[in-house]
């Protein structure tokens, strides 16, 4: 089954870097679940991910320590199940599936938060660059 982003995912996706919207555009057509992009899972301002780092949700204060999507290297992803959106790792992990093998497929060279060892962001994907 494909799917197909909406309307407002498209929207908050405008400013990253083309290869996201490459990679995220094959990767809703090849998945086996359902996926969109929050409202704050693009490009994002030194305000807003200065207010996702008071919240706990991100490691990046927006200032000292900036956001690869600050830079629009990185997109944020859900999962949608039932209906709504899911925020479940297993979910999150099939999206994740989907956008490796799509970046893999373009040649591009990306990185999955679900990877990473330190502190594991299952929504997150960043460019290697």
């Amino acid at each position: 089954m494909a799917f197909k982003l909406g309307t407002n995912s498209l929207k908050n996706r405008e400013g990253v870097d083309p290869r996201l919207i490459e990679i995220s555009d094959l990767a809703i057509q090849i998945s086996n679940v359902d996926f969109g992009i929050p409202s704050t899972g693009g490009l994002r301002s030194s305000e807003d991910q200065s207010e996702l780092f008071k919240k706990g949700v991100s490691k990046c204060d927006g200032y000292k320590n900036k956001s690869y999507h600050q830079t629009g290297k990185a997109i944020d992803v859900y999962a949608y199940v039932d209906g709504k959106a899911s925020w479940d790792r297993q979910h999150l992990s099939s999206v994740a599936t989907a956008m490796l093998q799509a970046a893999s497929k373009l040649g591009h060279d990306l990185k999955w938060g679900g990877n990473w060892t330190s502190w594991q962001d299952y929504p997150h994907f960043e460019l290697e660059d």
